[in-house]
């Protein structure tokens, strides 16, 4: 059997190693002939959410070609998409309201998308919000990203970025849409002022809307990001 990895050696070269840890290596990767920029990604994991996003296009959400398994590994080859991260940005300033209102408006969209089809990303957070040449979302890296389980009390695996995670993902209950949003809130709070809101909550008119996401209880927060986005 030919690996994903074999191909990609014969087609590719390597313009930028962009991470590279024992748990997980990105790799900018440009074909050959073709001259075409693709990422690919090799992690320890689960391929179930890139599996489905395989399927799916859509505007605010990469599109993803390729994903398979290899010595104990998962890797994909998805869209190298052209711009800048929300961490990018924020290293030089904060956002308006009215950015904070278009780029969250977007980023619901996605998460409507992935949502529907089980799909929890579990890891929404500056890094992984990109703002292309064009000015367009996109939500990215869901290598942590699982699927949502009926029946299920609770993750199997604590994952996670720290201050963005919400509370249930550290082994209280199962992750779900509410868990995405609670992120969100973070987001656009760190957007605004440029901190935790355990260390600075933001006083404008979107207070309410992100003190509504970042509550402890899943119970109190928006139910999708559907909701949410009406709010914007």
């Amino acid at each position: 059997m030919i690996f994903l990895e074999d191909i990609l050696k014969e087609q590719y070269f390597i313009v930028k190693v962009l991470k590279n840890t024992e748990e997980k290596s990105i790799v900018l990767l440009r074909h050959k002939v073709l001259e075409k920029d693709m990422i690919c990604r090799k992690f320890k994991g689960n391929a179930e959410a890139y599996k489905i996003l395989n399927g799916i296009i859509f505007p605010t959400l990469p599109q993803i070609y390729e994903v398979t398994k290899a010595e104990g590994k998962i890797i994909v080859l998805e869209e190298f998409i052209k711009g800048v991260t929300v961490a990018d940005i924020l290293s030089n300033g904060l956002f308006n309201e009215r950015g904070v209102k278009k780029i969250i408006r977007d980023l619901c969209d996605a998460l409507t998308v992935i949502h529907s089809y089980g799909i929890i990303h579990r890891d929404i957070k500056p890094e992984n919000i990109m703002i292309t040449d064009e000015g367009s979302v996109k939500l990215i890296d869901f290598d942590a990203a699982r699927l949502f389980k009926n029946g299920q009390s609770k993750d199997t695996k604590i994952i996670g970025t720290t201050g963005y995670a919400a509370p249930e993902q550290f082994g209280l209950a199962q992750s779900d849409e509410r868990t995405d949003i609670f992120a969100v809130g973070v987001l656009m709070n760190v957007m605004l002022t440029g901190e935790h809101p355990s260390q600075k909550i933001y006083k404008g008119k979107l207070s309410k809307t992100i003190e509504k996401c970042i509550q402890i209880d899943p119970k109190k927060r928006y139910r999708s990001a559907e909701e949410l986005k009406k709010t914007l």
